[in-house]
């Protein structure tokens, strides 16, 4: 087991340091996306989808939205 460690301990690394990368950029995009914000940089105003993604708020029975 430890010359297998030893062998491959580069490998190792570089996988530890991606996973880690891959979960910062999914812990951001989740915490993007609780903020309102979406996930892509521009926010929705360029976005084909918006309507659908983000649904229009209905006026209360004062006319306030």
């Amino acid at each position: 087991m430890l010359a297998f460690l030893s062998e491959n301990l580069a490998t190792i690394l570089i996988c530890a340091g991606l996973a880690a990368l891959v979960a910062c950029i999914i812990w951001s995009m989740v915490r993007r996306k609780k903020s309102g914000k979406g996930c892509n940089c521009g926010g929705c105003s360029g976005c084909a989808g918006a309507s659908i993604c983000h649904a229009q708020k209905k006026p209360d029975a004062r006319g306030k939205s």
